[in-house]
């Protein structure tokens, strides 16, 4: 009963759910491409036999890159079909694999979409990676013997709350899943409190993902086209924390420090460019191509699946969705290349990993963005500083290695799935 009225909620959602896409479509026109495949309509070239794996956006999709990676390797006879639900997803698949694996959008969780997707595939496993629990999704992959995985799996005390509130529908999906590789202790253990039975703790995958060497050697020139000067990176920031920092240098100045300033969402590039101007604030967009003018105060990071470069090329990070409460961007992926790390007060979907960064030295807190700004600045200017952080950074990730073959020994792959 609790998935039957879901679904009628779903149905009776339909107009907001096509007025969405065609919203979000207004500003990245690449949501209408493909649109057939959110419904379940697929091109008649199947991927078989595949192994599914579902990647939202672009954080699910790098998290997931070790574990397809060693997929391949595993399972060189089935081909990756890799699912997303945004084009900046979809995108940095194409970055990171290429023609090496088949991707489509995911659909919809309306039972005769999720059905067609199941039809027209017929995986041999499915691997979800981390919060991706549709009800009517797994209910269709259970009826057609499709072992499911949610892997990388993180639940919040936040999102915690949010499910107790459907208990039986969140039981009922849960208790879909063959198994599922949790983060963490915490994360684990609010699982299985919703129901969620055959639950291990693998680690996050996030830590096993190996910086792109093309990226590392663009972010060391973009470091020295910036001269002797600090830099200071804002990373994947979210609507609200730019207005907050640029206030913020604009009170208290840059010096001769560079701000690289990186939004979370390419649809927003163009207002963070104006929130530059109406501060006085000089600006170059790395889409103009080219070095660093000289003058420069504020280089925009409006470019896509690039997050590396800009983490090499800085000498501190900020880590954007930290200051408002959006729960942190990935705090790893600078960690990983030695880069200090200021984060701010809210961190829920990355708990653990802060609280052991910090615990490690490799990063530090703030309360507000003013806070983390003055944080960043000090220490970009001091190099002692800067390096005990980032060998410290490179200690606290190198020792969470590993989830990617504890996550392995839980997928088991349906032989008999169609070929």
């Amino acid at each position: 009963m609790p998935r039957a009225f879901y679904t009628l909620l779903l149905y009776l959602a339909l107009p907001l759910v096509l007025a969405r896409l065609l919203w979000r479509a207004r500003r990245q026109p690449a949501y209408l491409r493909h649109a057939g495949e959110r419904f379940g309509w697929f091109l008649p070239n199947a991927a078989r036999p595949c192994i599914w794996v579902h990647a939202v956006s672009v954080g699910e999709t790098r998290a997931a890159e070790p574990l397809i990676r060693a997929l391949q390797v595993r399972h060189p006879q089935h081909r990756i079909l890799l699912t997303h639900m945004t084009p900046t997803g979809r995108e940095t698949g194409e970055v990171l694999f290429g023609d090496r694996v088949t991707q489509c959008y995911l659909p919809y969780d309306y039972p005769g979409a999720v059905t067609r997707f199941f039809r027209h595939f017929m995986p041999a496993a499915g691997v979800l990676i981390e919060t991706e629990v549709w009800p009517n999704l797994v209910r269709a992959g259970n009826d057609h013997g499709v072992p499911l995985y949610l892997v990388n799996a993180r639940l919040s005390e936040r999102s915690q709350r949010g499910y107790r509130r459907v208990g039986a529908l969140a039981c009922e999906a849960l208790r879909g899943f063959a198994a599922i590789a949790a983060r963490g202790e915490a994360d684990a253990r609010r699982l299985r409190d919703l129901g969620a039975r055959e639950v291990a703790v693998t680690g996050n995958l996030k830590f096993d993902a190996a910086p792109l060497q093309e990226q590392m050697a663009a972010g060391i020139a973009l470091r020295e086209a910036a001269g002797p000067r600090p830099v200071i990176l804002a990373a994947s920031t979210r609507e609200g924390e730019e207005a907050l920092l640029l206030d913020t240098v604009r009170d208290c100045g840059l010096g001769a420090a560079l701000l690289v300033l990186v939004p979370r969402h390419p649809q927003r590039f163009d207002a963070v460019a104006g929130l530059v101007a109406a501060r006085g604030l000089s600006l170059q967009r790395r889409s103009a191509g080219g070095g660093i003018a000289p003058g420069i105060q504020v280089l925009l990071g409006d470019s896509m699946g690039e997050m590396t470069m800009y983490y090499a090329a800085c000498d501190v990070a900020m880590i954007g969705g930290s200051f408002l409460p959006y729960g942190a961007q990935n705090l790893i992926e600078p960690a990983v290349l030695g880069k200090p790390v200021v984060i701010g007060p809210s961190v829920y979907n990355f708990a653990e990993a802060a609280g052991a960064a910090l615990a490690a030295g490799a990063a530090v807190a703030a309360t507000d963005m003013g806070e983390g700004y003055r944080l960043a600045a000090a220490i970009a200017d001091d190099p002692a500083r800067r390096r005990a952080m980032g060998e410290a950074g490179l200690a606290y990730t190198a020792s969470h290695r590993g989830a990617t073959e504890r996550t392995l020994g839980l997928i088991r792959i349906n032989e008999n799935a169609a070929r």
